[in-house]
């Protein structure tokens, strides 16, 4: 058509066309098919230069993500029609979760419940977003789908955001803020693999007839969608359960995958509404216009409000980001999955016809204002005038622009005065506090660190992360007081972390305090009874009271819990048999011989896998004392021997000597040549030479007995030392 006949009012695509804006630009961004460059190149740039990207991905969220939030209130809030129709969000939900707000921002402990809502429903949201537009692109495309297509290709897409669910949901959650029903990963390992299995099956299921019915060609958009929701959702669990790498919850919805969704959800509310303002009133539209009041109120959603509530309120200036970025997330997902129906006839009629003029339903849905609305008031007539929405828009471009720099000083943890620019900007704000804590320490200036971890924890004292860090940096400088005093006063504020209860109770040890240790340490247990730490520590008070029935239940306890979580490391191999070997000498001291010899069996294979003669060794000698006592002379002699061995390999000297002494003891007591006692009488007291106190004059007294009793012999005995003591070394068992 040519211009001159055009008619400049009527927005007007071409009538054969597929597309939205063209090809090229549909699928690039409107389909996703940069997913996988960029997706390659967030991932090669982020360890390379974390504090570049993450300061360039930052702008990123200011020109796309959070004016695609706009697009959303643009779309709902715009005209009173629009107002009035969803009006359960925009009006009812909007003040529900303005008063969530408040709650959050008063009670920090229901911040992770919302937290996670927002994280889980992130890729749900993307979800939706990438099948809507596929169908769109089927309809414009003039291809007709059946209803068992469009549920394979829904089934499709389901199966792909509950295989990346099972990720999330695997294991425990690193990240306070997300939690996770931490379910084993033999448990979602087949259930992820049935869900990419399903995504296959069904994307064939619902594509096969499509293509031979309409062709590739038409179906380029549709297939090139199925692909970007492969890439996003698939690929990346795929490639986890080859390499056990976890997914982090975060990068859905705050991560490179956030600026493609944005982009393409902006992509398609710009045509949306270019259509529908030309189809209403015949105006020109204006993209700069719209885009300008996407940036301005985006920035609007986003950044004054934490802004305002930390310099008036005194709130953690992150925590009030976290707040007002899920719930306007939260917001979001709601109203859009309310305004963007294909079924709706005003945006069927707007997305998918491809007519010249977008058909009868927006005439027919516009209403005529109602007369109070046609006479605007004062307060209307100011916020529409130009010069103030020009005004407005300006000082939010430079709060934005101020937020900005704030964020790039503020997250260079290598630059000690930027980071305190960064905190003369804003001083409400607590992990910024603590980055300065860290820059701080790097340079050995540990106090003003301290001082820092102090002012973090003040802003924000229900952190438990920041009171943890806290408390650790007191250990670290010594102040063991100050930091049994600090967890005390975190635990009046989070009665429930589980970590502090175990340290706190490990620093009333310390200061003497052994009664309020274990009552710590017992709540600890009755809060989480998976803490390994408490379990070891419950023991070994106990023991140390002489309570072997109370001490063994925390042993095994222990035991149990160390050997399946290998990377605690609480649950090193040494603290494993050292626990095993306690376990078998309380056992023994309640005369429970049989679950006393398998404690120390148990302790001596692990110390034998480990290579650890040191540990082995007492693990055996304990065996053989138990094995004599309860009859068993030849399982004992087998024992005492192996230890003697074990001693060698570890070149304990003191060690040797007492198993030497132990040894010829025990060949005394069941009738042995008296030459061979002796020669380990001898060999320990060479052992000890140079030693003193009672352990020595015992070994020196019996040297002494068997001298008496050898007599001329002893002599003769001297020049046989060695072959004697290899002789006793190597008695068979059959000899006892």
């Amino acid at each position: 058509m040519s211009k001159s006949r055009a008619n400049p009012g009527v927005f007007q695509a071409p009538a054969a066309s597929p597309w939205i804006y063209g090809p090229w630009l549909d699928l690039i961004v409107g389909c996703g098919a940069w997913s996988a460059p960029l997706l390659a190149i967030a991932l090669w740039l982020t360890p390379v230069n974390r504090h570049g990207w993450a300061v360039g991905f930052y702008l990123l969220a200011i020109v796309f993500n959070y004016p695609h939030f706009m697009a959303t209130i643009y779309r709902a809030y715009h005209t009173r029609e629009d107002f009035e129709k969803y009006k359960i969000f925009t009006l009812h939900i909007t003040l529900l979760l303005v008063l969530t707000g408040i709650l959050l921002h008063a009670s920090y402990h229901l911040l992770p419940w919302v937290f996670t809502l927002y994280i889980c429903w992130s890729p749900w949201h993307y979800t939706g977003q990438n099948y809507g537009l596929l169908m769109m692109f089927v309809r414009r495309s003039g291809a007709s789908i059946d209803a068992a297509e469009q549920r394979w290709i829904r089934a499709a897409f389901i199966a792909s955001y509950a295989m990346l669910l099972g990720s999330f949901e695997t294991g425990g959650s690193s990240d306070p803020l997300i939690l996770s029903l931490g379910l084993p990963a033999n448990v979602t390992l087949p259930v992820r693999g049935i869900c990419g299995a399903a995504f296959a099956l069904f994307a064939f299921a619902g594509f096969r007839r499509l293509l031979l019915r309409s062709g590739f060609s038409a179906m380029i958009a549709p297939l090139t969608l199925l692909l970007t929701q492969f890439l996003w959702f698939v690929l990346p669990t795929l490639l986890e359960l080859h390499s056990a790498y976890q997914i982090p919850q975060t990068r859905y919805s705050s991560g490179i995958l956030a600026v493609l969704h944005s982009a393409q959800y902006i992509w398609i509310t710009s045509y949306y509404q270019r259509r529908e303002a030309r189809a209403k009133s015949g105006a020109p539209w204006r993209m700069s216009a719209y885009l300008l009041t996407l940036f301005a109120g985006g920035i609007a959603l986003f950044i004054p409000g934490p802004w305002i509530v930390s310099y008036l309120g005194h709130f953690d200036f992150t925590t009030s980001f976290l707040i007002f970025s899920a719930l306007v997330n939260i917001h979001h997902f709601m109203l859009d999955g309310a305004i963007w129906k294909l079924r709706d006839k005003r945006v069927s009629s707007l997305l998918v016809d491809r007519a010249k003029t977008p058909g009868a339903a927006i005439s027919r849905e516009t209403t005529t204002a109602p007369a109070a609305f046609a006479a605007p008031s004062i307060a209307s007539r100011v916020l529409s005038a130009t010069a103030f929405r020009w005004t407005l828009a300006t000082l939010l471009f430079l709060w934005g622009g101020v937020d900005q720099i704030h964020f790039a000083l503020g997250t260079d943890e290598t630059n000690l005065p930027s980071l305190q620019r960064a905190a003369m900007m804003n001083p409400y704000d607590s992990m910024l506090q603590a980055r300065i804590a860290s820059a701080e320490a790097k340079l050995g200036k540990r106090e003003d660190a301290m001082a820092a971890l102090e002012r973090a924890v003040e802003i924000a004292p229900q952190n438990a992360a920041l009171q943890h860090a806290c408390a650790k940096a007191m250990i670290e400088n010594g102040r063991y007081t100050d930091a049994y005093e600090h967890y005390g006063k975190m635990l009046k504020l989070i009665p429930n972390d589980a970590d502090a209860l175990v340290n706190y109770g490990l620093l009333a040890a310390q200061l003497g305090y052994s009664d309020e240790a274990e009552n710590s340490w017992q709540k600890a247990l009755s809060i989480n009874p998976e803490e390994t730490n408490a379990q070891l520590y419950l023991a070994q008070a106990l023991d140390r009271k002489g309570d072997a029935e109370g001490a063994i239940p925390h042993w095994q306890a222990f035991l149990r819990l160390a050997a399946s979580h290998r990377d605690d490391p609480a649950a090193s191999a040494e603290q494993r048999i050292s626990a095993g070997i306690q376990l078998g000498d309380d056992e023994t001291r309640l005369d429970h011989a049989a679950d006393a010899i398998t404690a120390y069996q148990a302790a001596i294979a692990l110390a034998d896998d480990h290579g650890d003669p040191h540990l082995e060794s007492p693990a055996v000698a304990r065996l053989a004392d138990l094995q004599e006592r309860t009859g068993d002379s030849k399982g004992a002699a087998e024992s005492y021997e192996r230890t003697l061995a074990l001693d060698q390999k570890a070149s304990d000297t003191r060690g040797e000597a007492f198993d030497w002494f132990n040894y010829g003891q025990f060949l005394r007591r069941h009738n042995a040549p008296n030459e061979l006692a002796w020669a380990c009488f001898v060999r320990a007291e060479n052992l000890l030479s140079g030693s003193n106190g009672q352990e020595v004059e015992t070994v020196k007294a019996a040297v002494r007995d068997l001298n008496g009793q050898l007599g001329k012999r002893a002599s003769a005995s001297t020049k046989d030392l060695p072959q004697l003591l290899a002789r006793a070394a190597n008695l068979p068992a059959s000899s006892f």
